[in-house]
């Protein structure tokens, strides 16, 4: 089963609009037309209908990771509000409340009670009044966040076409919550939600209205150019670099200046769903206050007060060894099913336990599933090629390019490998009746959203204040240093990399590295992916020794790195917030059926390089298995080291279980 069948049909806006009139479109061409994009499903409720066309406005937008939970959020407020307020028991969020604003004060959203009692007496149909409120509400929104994206009339189009594949005028006129028919007064509620949450959104501190931009950070050290050996001069090496690539493309597909500024470095003040202000921790640097959620303290650094260099040589360097993973043509076999991969053991605290967590070789400390609990039979091995694994497995969580981000690929996850499974009951919890789809879809977007916007303020409250180093700056920093292992042998400085016998050694004379007057040799050598391709689709740059100045994470040359510091990890937060409100709304830590797969076919499925070599099927049993080979993909990507991901995953458990908490309250209509 993949995860994103969308089945989209794609037509020229022109000849569209000139078969409705009966005439022929083909004389009079119309140049760049707008496509129009038909996602509407009838056995989808409205409000997966509007998820997937947020989902695909997303892909064709700037991939901003927290921008997109926030947009996750948002609507799935707006949605869960409409349906709560024909609901006899549930709490809405917003509607008739007050949320609080970044800077102090509130936003209200004001709905009476005698209003609230108005609309559930009158009402008919709440099914379909409810569709009717989330699709007047869902569009407004839509067009009002999307507006100046770099596709904005391709995803405008696609919201009208919604609409109009409803059966429902997107520019009619739809009166008050008070005054009209009971589906004219749904389709005002949804209109007045919209305006609600587009107020709000100019008071949250993400600053919307300068399209997200930093006002106040600065970045420590001068750009690397990716296309020179070496780090171009750094100023702090346990701070982030920016990359200046020779063309900068994002993971969205979309065009960038060509050093990319940092994405959403002041987004931990952004106002949060369940965390409170009180759990908000004003640390200190550079003259301004940089909020921060969970704070797990520092990463391992190689200079300055509390520095930890064995901690920081060891992550990065790891980071390394697991780049030499990426050859399909190695000879390494590895079974990815569930009976040996998944079941993570306890999470390291320490660089001890971090050494005997992660394996060298890949992978960490897991002891697998002995039976599929829903079978009650062993799962059936899986053997494929290490490096089409490690391969397939970074560029599927990579989520680039044209895609829903992090936050939108849980969506995803949810809507295609859960909702759509034969197996799956919509039981909330697993318990009590069967709920009808709209009523399923909108819980769970509410619960996932709510957690995954606030893993994205955590997440990059953390990276925003510690503005820490990504693996490449580190690792060619240190190449450029020299060793660090024997001061006895040559090129050696105490910050430079770790030698490490067949994976990171010194160039020797006649070493093919020495180069033609042996200006090379001393220098350090890491064996590891060779870089980018000309021709993604027929070359393979493989495994081999190259110069450690010249490492590159398995990236594409337009991308290499994501523009924003690496501690802590976006995915493992993300990912692990994810998967445990997954498992807590369903009540089962399994995926339907006890197994969850993506097919990557073979030679078609990679963009950074030709592959895989043959079909490989990614394969979880539970959602916490999916989301621990997450965070893996980013050490294998080159993009994160190990000091990134267990905070993150420790995090993001922690994050869920407010969330839901928060969630589950209202949904039972409790007091907050």
């Amino acid at each position: 089963m993949k995860t994103s069948p969308h089945n989209i049909l794609v037509f020229s806006l022109a000849a569209a609009l000139a078969a409705c009139q009966g005439v022929d479109p083909t004389p009079q061409p119309v140049p760049n037309p707008t496509p129009v994009v038909h996602i509407y499903r009838a056995e989808w409720s409205a409000a997966r209908n509007w998820n997937e066309a947020l989902l695909a406005a997303i892909r064709r937008d700037l991939a901003r990771p927290p921008v997109h939970a926030r947009n996750l959020f948002h609507t799935s407020v707006l949605m869960y509000d409409v349906w709560a307020v024909l609901d006899p028991v549930a709490t809405p969020l917003f509607l008739g409340r007050s949320l609080p604003r970044a800077n102090g004060g509130t936003s209200t959203c004001a709905l009476t009670p005698s209003q609230r009692t108005a609309l559930q007496q009158g009402s008919i149909d709440p099914m379909t009044e409810r569709s009717i409120a989330i699709a007047y509400g869902m569009n407004k929104l839509l067009h009002h966040r999307f507006a100046s994206s770099p596709n904005a009339a391709e995803s405008a189009a696609l919201f009208d076409t919604l609409m109009t594949d409803m059966k429902l005028d997107p520019k009619a006129k739809t009166g008050s919550l008070q005054a009209g028919t009971q589906a004219q007064k749904m389709a005002a509620l949804g209109n007045y939600m919209a305006d609600c949450l587009i107020d709000h959104g100019m008071k949250d501190g993400a600053n919307e209205a300068g399209n997200y931009a930093n006002q106040t950070y600065i970045p420590a050290n001068g750009p690397l150019f990716t296309s020179e050996d070496g780090t171009s001069g750094i100023n702090d090496p346990d701070r982030w670099q920016p990359l200046s690539l020779q063309r900068a493309i994002d993971q969205a597909g979309n065009p960038l200046a060509n050093v990319p500024s940092f994405v959403c470095a002041e987004w931990g003040g952004v106002v949060p769903f369940a965390m409170s202000a009180a759990q908000s921790k004003p640390m200190q640097r550079g003259g301004f206050t940089w909020p921060v959620f969970h704070d797990p303290g520092p990463p391992a650094r190689l200079r300055g007060v509390g520095a930890d260099p064995e901690a920081y040589k060891w992550n990065h360097a790891m980071v390394l060894q697991w780049s030499s993973h990426l050859d399909p043509s190695d000879g390494v076999m590895q079974d990815i099913s569930p009976a040996t991969l998944g079941n993570s053991a306890a999470l390291p605290t320490d660089l001890a336990s971090y050494k005997a967590f992660y394996n060298v070789a890949g992978g960490v400390m897991q002891s697998g599933h002995t039976l599929n609990p829903k079978t009650g039979q062993p799962y059936a091995p899986n053997v494929v090629p290490r490096g089409d694994y490690t391969r397939v497995l970074s560029e599927f969580w990579a989520d680039g390019p044209k895609s829903e981000t992090p936050p939108g690929h849980w969506f995803v996850m949810f809507n295609h490998l859960v909702s759509d499974h034969p197996q799956v009951q919509k039981r909330y919890r697993g318990q009590g009746p069967v709920l009808d789809a709209l009523e399923w879809d909108v819980k769970a977007y509410f619960a996932l959203a709510g957690a995954l916007h606030d893993a994205a303020i955590t997440a990059w409250g953390l990276k925003g204040f510690y503005d820490s180093i990504r693996p490449i700056s580190a690792n060619r920093f240190m190449a450029a240093q020299g060793q660090s292992s024997d001061p006895a042998q040559q090129n050696y400085h105490p910050e430079g990399l770790p030698l490490i016998a067949g994976a990171i050694e010194l160039v020797a004379a006649g070493d093919p590295l020495a180069g033609p007057g042996g200006e090379n040799v001393g220098k350090v050598k890491v064996k590891a992916w060779k870089g980018t391709v000309g021709n993604p689709a027929t070359d393979v740059a493989g495994v081999g020794w190259i110069l450690a100045e010249k490492w590159l994470p398995y990236q594409p040359a337009t991308f290499v790195t994501p523009p924003f510091a690496g501690y802590i990890s976006g995915h493992s937060t993300y990912s692990r917030a994810a998967a445990e409100v997954l498992t807590a709304f369903t009540g089962d830590a399994y995926f339907p059926g006890g197994l969850g797969e993506f097919t990557a076919k073979k030679d078609t499925f990679l963009r950074f390089e030709r592959g895989p070599s043959v079909d490989v099927t990614l394969q979880w049993a539970t959602y916490r298995d999916a989301s621990d080979q997450t965070s893996l993909s980013r050490i294998w990507g080159g993009i994160h080291p190990p000091m990134d991901d267990i905070p993150g995953r420790t995090i993001g458990t922690l994050i869920a279980q407010e969330a839901f908490t928060l969630a589950d309250k209202l949904f039972r209509g409790e007091a907050l």
